[in-house]
């Protein structure tokens, strides 16, 4: 009986197993160094000519230094250019779109999951596949947003951050951090596994209806 019932927990365990990370999901600056771009993120802007990603800052000189939170080696700021206290957007707002792509092809989209935290400079939004998600008012302090069933989608999902820079004559950068605190997804099983868990289920019935005939 003991045998039985082990035999069970090892097809469900070999289902549970299948929970992973989420692929694709990239604090911003993360393995760049300072100075270079960071590929995962496409950047993009309706009123500020750019280049397609921005680039990773340093700590030490405007506008971090007593200004945004301090780079560390989990996360660093990006800005839209290599000058990274480069005054933009002196007359109008300005606003910079930074988009990130993650496959969750062969995964569970239902079963997704993650928990992060973001500043920018000046405001942003958050959405995931166009569904706001979160908000971000300072550059000062961290701001929460997360994602759970429903709204991911099968496939390549896609996760935008919205900056707004307001008009200011002089002093004024805008960027970008992102930090993923935790996430989670659950990998679709093969043949072979849902075999095996049908097994444990059945095995585990058959347990039941013995211990009840007993």
């Amino acid at each position: 009986m003991k045998s039985l019932v082990l035999v069970a927990a090892m097809g469900l365990a070999s289902v549970n197993a299948y929970a992973v990370d989420i692929v694709g999901l990239y604090n911003t600056g993360a393995s760049f160094a300072a100075g270079a771009q960071d590929t995962n993120y496409a950047l993009s802007s309706t009123t500020t000519a750019v280049d397609a990603h921005g680039y990773v800052t340093a700590n030490g000189s405007f506008p971090l230094a007593g200004n945004w939170l301090a780079n560390t080696a989990t996360s660093s700021w990006l800005t839209p250019t290599a000058n990274q206290g480069e005054s933009l957007d002196p007359s109008a707002d300005g606003l910079y779109t930074w988009t990130m792509t993650f496959d969750l092809t062969g995964y569970n989209a239902a079963t997704a999951s993650f928990n992060a935290q973001f500043a920018a400079d000046n405001t942003a939004v958050v959405y995931l596949n166009g569904n706001q998600i979160g908000t971000s008012s300072g550059f000062s302090s961290w701001s929460t947003f997360s994602a759970s069933a429903g709204h991911f989608v099968a496939g390549l999902n896609t996760l935008s951050f919205e900056v707004i820079n307001q008009a200011q004559g002089a002093g004024n950068p805008t960027g970008l951090r992102v930090e993923f605190l935790s996430s989670n997804v659950a990998a679709v099983p093969e043949a072979d596994s849902y075999a095996l868990m049908m097994a444990g289920l059945g095995l585990m019935g058959l347990v039941v209806r013995r211990k009840n005939v007993a």
